[in-house]
């Protein structure tokens, strides 16, 4: 039997992958009411991180766990 966490990440990387190049706003609840907003967008999808370009020409790199947890959300950017 396949194991639902596995099949869980796999859709991630789906969702990600179709999600590279669009203008994003990254939220990351980093806990203790730590709230960081990022604007961005995805550059490379890996099998356990995936990363942000920024606009400021930075690098953020993201766990799936983050999205599992929901501390990470995604938001479409208006250009």
């Amino acid at each position: 039997m396949r194991n639902p966490l596995v099949n869980d990440k796999e859709l991630t990387i789906k969702k990600l992958n179709n999600m590279k190049g669009t203008p994003l706003t990254v939220k990351v609840n980093r806990g203790r009411n730590k709230i960081e907003v990022y604007d961005g967008e995805i550059e490379s999808t890996y099998p356990n991180v995936f990363t942000v370009r920024l606009v400021d020409g930075g690098l953020g790199t993201f766990s799936y766990a983050d999205i599992a947890s929901k501390n990470i959300a995604f938001y479409r950017r208006k250009i």
